[in-house]
């Protein structure tokens, strides 16, 4: 098929099919109808030779070419975003933005502490929303983020070379309501006399400590289970328990004296990653904000 055939309308309609899995969701968000959106794709099948996608039931699943299709679409239509926003940057727009994701169960007290070299610069705009890896990665991989915090690693593969690297990594402690020193905390010793507000099984902190109170043949008591690190803030403040996470999630109430830190718990870290793309045109302020890491 010669270069000059291909239509982009014909494969962004087919990008928006796959992306959706359904016709009719296509269909609305396309503002078109059915038998149009039809047609286009069946035109883009027929330039191609192929059958892009084969129909499930109510729903659409993409064939082998179809997939193929789909990751050249994925970086064609990724970089037309990037083209846009980098001729809007150097066409006389003074202001930068930056756009970061943050997953929701990162410390927002470590995201503002990592945003802090760029925060009040006068020609950056920040743009920070939340939400699952899940979630943000696709954002990511379209270019409508710049860049995604996470404590999770991902792995770059064929489909999606991500660039993942460890921004922090920090120790995790034991906090809770100040102690007299006469009752100063003796770990592990004090562990299963507390009640423990603990983060959720699906977190690396969690998963450690349970290794480490194993190893030490302790039974502990566990008070609450906390997914979202700012609830489980809350909890330790205002609770009585005793909560496991890093100091920097609570480091306004430790700076205040409203909370203390027991102890640092041995051979348990928690460790925050940065992850963007490859892009034609890197952000002079990502650069910028990545270089004052040390991972």
């Amino acid at each position: 098929m010669p270069f000059s055939r291909l239509n982009y309308r014909h494969l962004y309609y087919f990008w928006m099919v796959a992306k959706e899995g359904h016709l009719t969701h296509a269909a609305e968000q396309l503002h078109v109808s059915q038998s149009a959106l039809s047609s286009q794709i069946r035109q883009l099948e027929e330039q191609m030779d192929h059958a892009l996608f084969l129909r499930q039931g109510r729903t659409l699943q993409l064939t082998e070419v179809g997939r193929v299709v789909l990751g050249y679409a994925d970086g064609i239509f990724a970089l037309g975003t990037e083209l846009v926003a980098a001729v809007a940057a150097g066409g006389g727009q003074k202001m930068q933005r930056l756009k970061v994701g943050g997953v929701a169960n990162v410390s927002r007290n470590f995201q503002e502490n990592f945003l802090r070299p760029i925060m009040g610069m006068e020609d950056v705009q920040l743009v920070l929303e939340s939400g699952s890896l899940d979630e943000l990665l696709p954002r990511l991989a379209v270019h409508k983020l710049d860049l995604v915090l996470s404590n999770r690693p991902v792995s770059a593969d064929a489909e999606q070379p991500w660039h993942c690297r460890r921004i922090a990594r920090q120790p995790v402690c034991l906090v809770g309501k100040p102690r007299p020193a006469s009752r100063a905390f003796r770990f592990p010793e004090d562990l299963p006399d507390v009640k423990l507000l603990l983060p959720g099984h699906s977190s690396d902190i969690r998963t450690e400590f349970d290794m480490l109170c194993e190893h030490l043949q302790i039974k502990i008591k566990v008070f609450a289970e906390v997914d979202d690190m700012a609830m489980l803030r809350l909890l330790a403040r205002d609770s009585g328990g005793v909560a496991l996470l890093p100091a920097v999630v609570v480091q306004d109430e430790l700076r205040s004296g409203v909370l203390q830190q027991y102890c640092v718990v041995p051979k348990v870290y928690e460790n925050f990653y940065a992850i963007s793309v490859e892009r034609q045109f890197q952000s002079a302020v990502l650069k910028k904000l990545l270089s004052s890491t040390s991972g």
